[in-house]
């Protein structure tokens, strides 16, 4: 990184301290470039979360400094969050609902395509209760791409997904992000998911939060099951965790 790619995102010196007092974070550094598909990995409870929520505007810093793009941020849950009421194309919808100013002929068109691209064309007038968990995110991810973000911001999105249904849609995340080539900042407390994914994984100690290390993942793009089942895809994998548990002895 260069004085001239000051990165998208920064925070130096982070803290975060609750109201019951728990410290979730304590000099909490990191950078993320522009284009750049990089991992929050740690175990439950490190304040990864806390951390995206902060970055996205959601939460405030109890100190240090904060920069982060001002307006387009799109944000995915671990939750997909979708109006049970409503159907697949009105929930994608909501962002341009939101914004009085958006041309509402256009909304629907881009609505329409932000749908071919996650694979739900044929599921726009459907209702969450008819889709599976999967389709369900797919939504919850079309949702955060129609205004395209400059940044993306995903709290471990697939955790609570099956082993293939979680595997397919790393897959479908990495062809959106090769497409578009948004930034995208990812939370997990998967090692595995988070070697196929980054380009960079950021590890942090458990609570209070901080990095404890910077691990680069070199590998080509597009990245698929060969990747996956590769000598190099495990050899990344033991780095990364062995890392991890490094830092779980490095909590302070």
């Amino acid at each position: 990184m260069t004085p001239k790619d000051p990165g998208i995102v920064r925070l130096r010196d982070v803290g975060k301290t609750f109201e019951n007092g728990i410290v979730a974070l304590a000099g909490l550094n990191l950078t993320v470039r522009e284009g750049e598909f990089v991992s929050l990995l740690g175990p439950s409870g490190c304040g990864k979360s806390t951390a995206l929520r902060i970055v996205a505007g959601l939460s405030g810093a109890s100190c240090g400094i904060v920069e982060r793009p001002v307006g387009n941020t799109g944000f995915v849950f671990q939750d997909p969050t979708l109006m049970p009421w409503a159907t697949v194309t009105e929930n994608v919808l909501l962002p341009f609902k939101l914004d009085a100013s958006a041309d509402k002929t256009k909304s629907r068109a881009t609505v329409t395509e932000a749908l071919a691209r996650v694979g739900l064309s044929e599921f726009a007038t459907a209702y969450p209760r008819e889709l599976s968990g999967g389709m369900r995110m797919r939504a919850s991810i079309a949702r955060a791409l129609v205004t395209e973000p400059a940044l993306l911001l995903m709290d471990e999105p697939f955790a609570a997904l099956d082993e293939i249904t979680r595997f397919k849609l790393n897959n479908e995340l990495l062809t959106l992000w090769q497409q578009r080539r948004r930034t995208v900042f990812f939370v997990t407390h998967s090692v595995f998911e988070s070697v196929f994914l980054s380009q960079r994984i950021l590890v942090m100690t458990p609570r209070p939060g901080r990095v404890f290390a910077e691990i680069d993942i070199p590998a080509a793009y597009p990245r698929d099951e060969q990747f996956r089942t590769s000598a190099e895809y495990a050899g990344y994998c033991r780095q990364v965790s062995e890392t991890l548990n490094q830092a779980m002895g490095a909590a302070s």
